[in-house]
């Protein structure tokens, strides 16, 4: 798909992967809506790229529908959705405190999973309305998994559950969303340098750097956003997830 004047929308795009992606489709010509939670930070990156922002809590139906109607308001209707919205908190399933509360579980799987699809369902429905190009394509959705959803570490149930969610649902989808010229696909990261990532001690940076067989060091957002495009420009590209990973394959812990 060519990006030039294509009608974006980026999900948790005020920091880390999903900012890097919306920097990324804005210079390549797309006009983009940085969709987060943090609707200032959300606004101060738009500002920066020329893009629109919206306040949307991707697990709330009318919240997501009134962030998606605005960006078709502002740009037209979506032809590239990225979901990047996401948390990663860790616990186990029975800690020191007894079983894991189900809310917590229930939270990630709302976060992570539920939101990638309330926001692939709403972009989809916006897609099916655009002009094709000479392949038929009217559309592009991305949603980021994990090396998790293959290797979940203990203390990751809940998160490699959600993120082994989003690669069972990408094939699918894609098979569904084919009729209407709109491809699926996902991305499983490994280490990334997010705040999250770069907010932990120098020591545990160090130690999880050091367990990455080549480069080793952790990927940068950008690299991250490099693939997004790729897969857009690519159109023998739907279906599939691609691990993006330094080679990493986790230990149990």
């Amino acid at each position: 798909m060519e990006l030039h004047g294509v009608s974006a929308v980026v999900t948790g795009g005020a920091s880390g992967l999903g900012e890097a992606t919306a920097r990324a489709l804005a210079e390549r010509g797309a006009k983009v809506a940085v969709l987060d939670i943090q609707a200032d930070q959300a606004q101060a990156v738009a500002s920066e790229i020329g893009g629109v922002a919206g306040a949307c809590d991707v697990t709330d139906a009318a919240s997501a529908e009134a962030a998606l109607e605005a960006a078709k308001a502002a740009h037209g209707p979506v032809g590239v959705a990225v979901n990047c919205a996401g948390v990663a908190p860790a616990k186990k399933i029975v800690g020191r405190d007894g079983p894991m509360p189900l809310e917590d579980f229930r939270r990630v799987i709302e976060i992570n999973l539920i939101g990638s699809f309330n926001v692939m369902r709403l972009a989809a429905a916006q897609m099916v309305e655009r002009e094709p190009n000479e392949d038929g394509e009217r559309g592009v959705i991305i949603s980021t998994a994990s090396v998790a959803a293959y290797e979940g570490q203990i203390g990751q149930a809940a998160y490699a559950a959600s993120k082994g969610g989003i690669v069972g649902l990408t094939l699918p989808a894609a098979r569904e969303l084919a009729s209407s010229g709109v491809r699926v696909l996902s991305i499983a990261p490994g280490l990334f340098g997010t705040p999250m990532m770069l907010g932990m001690p120098r020591t545990v940076q160090d130690s999880l750097a050091a367990t990455l067989p080549f480069p080793q060091r952790f990927g940068k957002p950008a690299e991250y956003a490099d693939l997004v495009l790729f897969m857009i420009g690519n159109p023998l590209m739907n279906g599939e997830t691609v691990r993006i990973d330094n080679a990493l394959r986790m230990a149990p812990r």
